[in-house]
């Protein structure tokens, strides 16, 4: 595990290897010219996707650690309690009905809400039995999500053709928003989301140890775990809604900072957050480059960068580690 001032060294990095994303795309590697109107363009493009792909891996980082922490499950991300197979529905019924020419808005604010309403009806079905365990709302949100799969699949089959295309490219994950009056309500809500962790960040060590220690340790676990809850989501639902489904950075990430920050979430989470954000900065700048001028979906790269990590964490000696 490394101190304070090891974690400093490795954050200075950060800022110059997002500026070498910004000059890398399937055009050549250095900036666009910002004489003509196309390169302006090229460079907002740019910019876009940077600071998409930032803000959506933060999210989806932090969301990770606060979930394995409160279901004290290494296997827990954004996903496991259906908020990923939700924002898919409602994004796929904003398409298939045609909405999504409306308005650009309609997509994310479709998928945003899909979202949250299965985390809402999750967390009530889980509650109705015994009150927030982490096994009862991984049980309750794995059955809600392939309950919400199989409806996607249902809807599928009855789409038309361009539709079932569109559906499928915003399911393997994209970066480009589509406005920057959506972008900044995102950020903002990812904000508010991790900003709510950070706070919960005693809770969230407590519960490491189990409801009933949390409890026990001052932890007013009947509010904090339901907040924490609502956080983890609200991140992973803003991230669902402007870049699609983008699997493992969830998992990926906070696994690999607690070898290097420890399990203590007052460190964790902001680091968290800014490698979570480089990383998904990274691997867009990867979908975008190697097999140029051709672009690949950047949710490809996230998943064949998460199933070596997974297999690796399923077969080191001692087996899976608990957060």
């Amino acid at each position: 595990m490394l101190n304070s001032r090891q974690i400093l060294y490795l954050v200075i990095p950060l800022p110059f290897l997002l500026a070498l994303c910004l000059l890398a795309g399937s055009s050549g590697f250095g900036l666009p010219d910002t004489a003509t109107a196309t390169g302006r363009a090229l460079l907002e493009l740019r910019l876009s996707r940077l600071l998409t792909g930032f803000v959506v891996g933060a999210a989806l980082s932090c969301s990770g650690c606060a979930l394995q922490a409160v279901l004290r499950n290494a296997l827990a991300e954004p996903y496991v309690l259906g908020v990923s197979s939700g924002g898919s529905f409602g994004a796929a019924l904003v398409i298939a009905t045609g909405l999504s020419s409306l308005t650009p808005l309609a997509l994310p604010a479709g998928a945003f809400l899909a979202a949250a309403a299965t985390l809402l009806l999750v967390c009530l079905l889980a509650s109705r039995t015994s009150g927030y365990m982490p096994n009862t709302l991984i049980l309750t949100g794995v059955v809600t999500g392939s309950i919400l799969s199989s409806l996607l699949m249902l809807l599928l089959s009855f789409a038309k053709t361009r539709a079932v295309h569109s559906i499928t490219w915003w399911l393997l994950g994209n970066l480009q928003a589509t406005s920057w009056p959506l972008l900044t309500g995102v950020a903002l809500l990812v904000a508010l989301a991790i900003s709510t962790l950070c706070y919960e960040s005693r809770a969230l060590n407590a519960l490491l140890l189990g409801h009933e220690t949390a409890y026990n340790l001052g932890v007013r676990t009947r509010v904090a775990v339901p907040c924490i809850l609502a956080a983890a989501t609200l991140a992973a639902a803003a991230a669902v809604a402007v870049s699609g489904i983008i699997g493992f950075v969830g998992l990926i990430v906070p696994h690999a900072l607690r070898r290097l920050t420890g399990a203590n979430h007052r460190t964790l989470l902001p680091c968290a957050a800014l490698f979570g954000g480089t990383f998904l900065v990274l691997c867009d700048t990867l979908a975008r480059t190697l097999f140029a001028p051709h672009e690949i979906p950047v949710g490809v790269i996230t998943a064949l960068s998460g199933g070596p990590f997974f297999l690796y964490l399923l077969t080191r000696r001692g087996g899976l580690p608990l957060p």
